[in-house]
């Protein structure tokens, strides 16, 4: 399949359709935005007009309130001296305090349903209120995405073809990619390892503390304190897998030594390191690159080889680095090796990204050799 090649005109034509998509982001976010205003306004006018009724209910309540007890005692004066005020007087008092009676339960089930609908006026208020809040500032974060699209990103088609382009944003995906296992290391070391350095200090502790104790838990102790030790050197193990300190405080060389006497305790996988020309610091992108590699190409020398031990020849020139691992192992066929787990596809893709070549000599019981052409940087440098 081709190379899929991303020019400045396919880059241009992206940023376009992003713009377009964003813009009718912005349009229908700026319509919810604004049926929402409205929706508040309207919310807010009909809040005030409840008001208006409920303080209206509430004064009209007083106002019965007090009528109705004056009818009350006028009700009862007349019920204690029925003889000097006559029937028809007892009737119209009583008529008129139950009339007042009754207006004023009216009035006080008005007032307890506007103060009802009020209070679940202003609530839904408050959240008309805060939905028009979210939807102007979303209209804001489209607008700043916009200008940063039309403004800042796409004068990148400006510069793209002036890049070696594969080149150097495959770099930048690997540093990125190194950046995330330099972090994960470091939290590994920072919390798993310190925390197993405190169980194993502690299990000591105790075990000395047991003495006067039980024998079984001075047992139980130990073996605790042991297997906290392993945890940490596993725990170790795994640090130096996902980012060898050792490439960026000494360099490729020394990391090498060290992953080739790690490979020798974990897996038994002797390996024979061959340095040739002058061993000197190279760009971290470079290292890592060639880190990797020969990790994945040792690694396919223990799962797949059958062999205890195995050669790494790295030499310096002046203007490439040459890679060489080889083993007497197995051997297989290339053109069947695909997608079978050798990993070659990676391999060849990470050798690509480094602007380099990569060959296998293998066939089928005479072992492999894998060799490697990687060019020094160019110019300026990797472009970080």
């Amino acid at each position: 399949m081709p190379e899929k090649v991303i020019t400045a005109a396919t880059l241009e034509q992206i940023v376009k359709e992003t713009v377009k998509t964003l813009e009718e982001s912005r349009e229908a976010i700026y319509n919810i935005a604004e049926t929402a205003r409205q929706e508040e306004a309207r919310l807010r006018q009909e809040l005030d007009e409840v008001r208006r009724e409920f303080s209206e209910a509430a004064a009209r309540v007083d106002r019965l309130e007090i009528e109705e007890k004056k009818a009350r005692n006028r009700l009862m004066e007349v019920s204690r001296d029925f003889s000097s005020y006559g029937e028809k007087e007892m009737q119209a008092a009583y008529e008129r305090a139950r009339e007042y009676q009754v207006q004023l339960g009216l009035w006080r089930e008005r007032e307890s349903q506007l103060r009802l609908r009020r209070d679940r006026l202003e609530s839904t208020l408050k959240n008309q209120q805060e939905m028009v809040r979210r939807a102007e500032e979303l209209v804001r974060n489209v607008g700043a995405a916009l200008a940063l699209l039309t403004g800042e990103l796409a004068r990148v088609g400006d510069h793209l073809e002036e890049l070696e382009q594969r080149h150097l944003v495959g770099l930048k995906i690997l540093q990125a990619q190194e950046e995330e296992r330099r972090r994960l290391a470091r939290e590994i070391h920072d919390g798993p390892a310190q925390a197993m350095a405190g169980i194993a200090f502690k299990a000591e502790l105790c075990t000395r503390l047991a003495d006067i104790k039980s024998g079984n838990l001075k047992n139980e102790l130990l073996a605790l304190g042991n297997l906290a030790r392993d945890t940490l050197a596993e725990i170790r193990k795994i640090i130096f897998s996902l980012r060898p300190m050792m490439l960026d405080d000494l360099g490729l060389v020394p990391a090498l030594y060290r992953f080739a006497g790690e490979y020798l305790e974990k897996y038994g996988l002797e390996v024979e390191l061959i340095i040739i020309g002058n061993e000197e610091r190279l760009d971290k992108a470079l290292e890592i690159g060639i880190f990797r590699l020969i990790q994945e190409a040792l690694n396919n020398v223990w799962k797949h080889a059958g062999v205890t031990e195995a050669r790494v020849k790295v030499e310096f020139r002046p203007e490439k680095i040459t890679l060489s691992i080889k083993d007497e192992g197995c051997g297989f066929d290339p053109a069947a090796a695909r997608g079978s787990g050798y990993g070659l596809a990676g391999m060849q893709e990470r050798v690509k990204l480094l602007g380099g070549k990569l060959a296998i000599k293998t066939a089928p019981g005479r072992g492999t050799e894998v060799e490697i052409v990687i060019p020094r940087q160019q110019g300026g440098g990797w472009g970080f």
